[in-house]
């Protein structure tokens, strides 16, 4: 029995040895780590926040009429270049049955009281002449006279007004063609022939009969995230990138910034403006897609490093890189850093452009995602 279990424990301790002497070797057979290096580059680095929105004019005027009709003309389409005083469409007005009745017995009341004034004023002017009534009676006489007569003619224009939508006299103010109040692009023409049109009033805004804006002066107008607002400023330079224009960057400024957010899908979102500064003649279409750039850092051609190079200490958390000062021999550096994009970060100091800067995460192996 004793016999058997020393030769049990005599065979475990031999496994243990053996196992040792192989995990020994096996350990002598790999090769060491070969750290890489890298060294500092002279780059521009530029620290961003991205909004989205869309380029639009930044005055959109809507023409609208200013008596309501039938649309009976459009003398102009989408894309068309106006003057202020073009032509843009013409109305024809519908006269409401009860209004156009109620100007006839206007009309005919008027008329009625004219020539009852008119009776009147000539017997006076006979009696006048004759000297049998004072100045003060004639004048009287001559005065409800000219009343009736100014009556008469207001009565006329009115009924012209609800019967074709004008008349003489009143010039601009009444008018069945509608012109273009300023100079610019037709964007837009929401209306047809044969529609019908409201006009503009205190109650109503209207019927838009076409939008007009200058097309050289555009803005982009998008939305930040409550995160980076408090991040830009008024002023701020931007770099707007338009999807349908590509291998283009327009510049920007920023000039407005809500002072108020909106809820949008749970999140906090604030409106901003920018006025584009250079167009190189180039034609930019009013809503088109963009991302706007809001420049919050830049430095220029300064010195930089890749951010995974650099290393932070456990304790200090101060930033630090190892330098290799003879072959595979490194020591540490501290370094103190500035602007960085998230891949390259701006070195102010603790580097020279010689420095050969070791790769120290290049021996880190990555579990591999196993599939579920």
């Amino acid at each position: 029995m004793k016999k058997g279990l020393t030769i049990t424990v005599l065979i475990l301790i031999a496994i243990v040895f053996f196992g040792a002497l192989y995990y020994l070797y096996a350990k002598n057979q790999e090769s060491p780590i070969v750290f890489e290096t890298d060294k500092v580059e002279v780059k521009t680095i530029v620290k961003s926040t991205l909004a989205t929105g869309n380029i639009v004019p930044d005055e959109e005027v809507l023409i609208k009429p200013n008596i309501s009709g039938i649309i009976e003309a459009v003398y102009i389409k989408a894309g068309e270049s106006v003057k202020a005083g073009d032509l843009i469409a013409k109305i024809k007005v519908v006269a409401n049955v009860s209004n156009l009745s109620n100007s006839q017995n206007q009309v005919k009341t008027a008329k009625i009281e004219l020539d009852n004034q008119e009776k009147l004023y000539q017997r006076q002017k006979t009696l006048f002449d004759k000297g049998v009534i004072s100045a003060n009676d004639f004048d009287a006489a001559q005065l409800a006279y000219n009343q009736a007569k100014q009556n008469y003619n207001a009565s006329i224009q009115g009924f012209d007004i609800v019967k074709t939508g004008t008349t003489s006299g009143l010039g601009n103010y009444a008018n069945t063609l509608i012109r273009s109040t300023v100079n610019g692009m037709v964007l837009d023409v929401p209306v047809k022939v044969g529609n019908q049109v409201i006009e503009s009033n205190n109650f109503n805004e209207g019927t838009t009969i076409a939008s007009v804006a200058d097309i050289g002066r555009m803005i982009f107008v998008g939305k930040v995230d409550e995160s980076e607002v408090g991040k830009i400023k008024l002023n701020m330079p931007i770099e707007i990138t338009v999807g349908a224009i590509e291998n283009k960057k327009f510049t920007a400024v920023l000039t407005y910034i809500a002072p108020k957010g909106k809820t949008e899908n749970g999140a906090i979102q604030f409106e901003i403006k920018a006025t584009l500064t250079n167009r190189d003649n180039t034609f930019i279409r009013a809503g088109l897609s963009a991302n706007a750039s809001i420049i919050l850092e830049k430095a220029d051609k300064v010195q930089a490093l890749k951010e995974s190079l650099v290393q932070f200490d456990k304790k200090t958390l101060k930033p630090y890189v190892e330098i290799e000062t003879t072959k595979q021999k490194f020591e540490r550096k501290d370094i103190t850093l500035g602007v960085s994009d998230g891949i390259y970060v701006q070195v102010k100091s603790g580097l020279k452009s010689s420095d050969k800067i070791k790769v120290w995460n290049q021996g880190l192996k990555t579990e591999e995602v196993k599939p579920n």
